[in-house]
């Protein structure tokens, strides 16, 4: 039996002013990141066909195509590239690939096309490191 349907619970506020003004930074440090991520694939030939999709409980940052190629990108922004690099834990890679799942799903005609999870690792000062099939996609 479904749940009966009910309000949406409220977002959370931040507890103080200064909780908010990270919660803000962070938000536009990641929307610059994956503008850079952007551009830099755009750069290597790729043509995004999406970004910021959320589905299936998870999130894709980027979606790009190069070819018979489509690439599903997550960003990650970090003082570091090397810090960057590690920043795509087992949960994160378990939510991208039900998002990545989901998003085939509702895109039939992608079906003869190779499909990889790239990841697009950014620091300030720095150009933007792709890394191609930097990880494997849950089935």
């Amino acid at each position: 039996m479904p749940a009966p349907w009910c309000w949406p619970a409220a977002p959370t506020m931040p507890a103080t002013p200064e909780a908010a003004r990270r919660r803000r930074l962070t938000f536009a440090r990641g929307r610059r990141a994956e503008l850079l991520a952007a551009l830099a694939l755009i750069a290597k030939g790729y043509r995004p066909l999406a970004w910021r999709v959320s589905v299936g409980g998870g999130e894709i940052d980027l979606i790009v195509r190069r070819g018979s190629v489509v690439a599903f990108v997550e960003v990650k922004a970090r003082p570091t590239l090397d810090e960057a690099s590690v920043a795509i834990d087992a949960r994160k890679r378990r939510l991208f690939s039900r998002a990545v799942r989901a998003w085939i799903a509702r895109s039939p005609w992608s079906a003869g096309l190779t499909l990889r999870a790239d990841a697009v690792f950014v620091a300030p000062g720095r150009w933007p490191r792709h890394v191609v099939s930097a990880f494997e996609l849950d089935a």
